[in-house]
């Protein structure tokens, strides 16, 4: 069974503060979340696989590691998921950067797909697919299944703010995912978004209605 991981570090909850408020303007709202994802990926790179080697200091020589196994990969879910990218990239410089873009129908609340584009090596890497909002779970659903149609076996997911319902869906189709989130809130309204939330992610990071 994948686990679910609330990143409750202080700076995370002090940021995601003022994340959620409606007054943070959009200059503020994007580099809040930027620094969310940086400390977000501490925790999701926690149990990367490391290799040890031999270094010599200027004083004596010594062990030490390195990262090894499999490289990784982020995927984030267009638009929203592109918010949190560059926080990660300064810690995982290396990692190549897939997009699949779903849009949600205003209907039936179902993800609708209208772009995807993959690293050519994407199934030898570990997978970080990236959104900040976990609502109903079913763009993350969506894009965890085309991602394993594609043949990736290794795939974590993150977001800011998490419904229980989004929980449920995703643990429901997909057992085997690991979820990495700051929070996990209250519950999802009769248009399907977070309570309490932080509003429309894009819209926050973008300036859009």
């Amino acid at each position: 069974m994948g686990k679910i991981v609330v990143c409750d570090h202080p700076l995370i909850q002090h940021k995601l503060t003022h994340i959620r408020d409606q007054r943070t303007n959009v200059q503020d709202f994007r580099a809040l979340v930027d620094e969310v994802a940086t400390l977000m990926a501490y925790e999701i790179t926690r149990d990367i696989k490391l290799e040890p080697i031999q270094v010599t200091t200027p004083v004596t020589t010594t062990t030490g590691y390195v990262i090894s196994g499999r490289m990784i990969g982020l995927v984030p879910i267009l638009r929203a998921g592109l918010g949190m990218v560059d926080g990660i990239l300064k810690l995982l410089p290396a990692a190549k950067l897939g997009h699949i873009g779903l849009a949600r129908d205003p209907e039936t609340l179902q993800p609708v797909i209208y772009y995807i584009k993959l690293p050519t090596d994407v199934t030898d890497r570990e997978i970080i697919v990236i959104d900040p909002m976990l609502a109903t779970g079913g763009s993350a659903n969506e894009a965890i299944r085309l991602l394993k149609e594609k043949g990736c076996s290794l795939i974590r997911l993150m977001c800011l703010i998490a419904a229980p319902e989004g929980i449920a869906a995703v643990a429901d189709k997909h057992p085997d995912i690991d979820i990495y989130v700051a929070a996990i809130d209250e519950k999802l309204n009769e248009h399907g978004y977070i309570v309490p939330g932080l509003g429309d992610a894009g819209d926050r990071l973008y300036g859009t209605d």
